[in-house]
């Protein structure tokens, strides 16, 4: 099996959710990093998790919040990356 480094988040309320073998359903992380970056992702136990970004230039991900299957499925993200010109 492939050695994987772990991938732990801490989500809003404290729960600690292992995104280390998770599907990423849909996300937007394209450089520079910024608002409108985020990640929907499903764990191999059906937890589904939102990360985003709080408008942090050195992180992709640097927010995390458990949301239930419909809210993943159905999530549209409000933030758009600005091309600059």
């Amino acid at each position: 099996m492939t050695q994987h480094s772990l991938y732990l988040v801490t989500a809003l309320g404290g729960e600690e959710v292992d995104l280390t073998y998770a599907k990423e359903l849909r996300s937007n992380n394209l450089f520079p990093f910024g608002l409108h970056n985020y990640a929907i992702y499903q764990t191999p136990e059906g937890v589904f998790v939102k990360g985003t970004n709080s408008d942090n230039p050195n992180l992709m991900l640097d927010q995390y919040e458990v949301i239930d299957e419909a809210t993943a499925r159905g999530y549209s993200h409000p933030h758009q990356r600005i091309e600059e010109e």
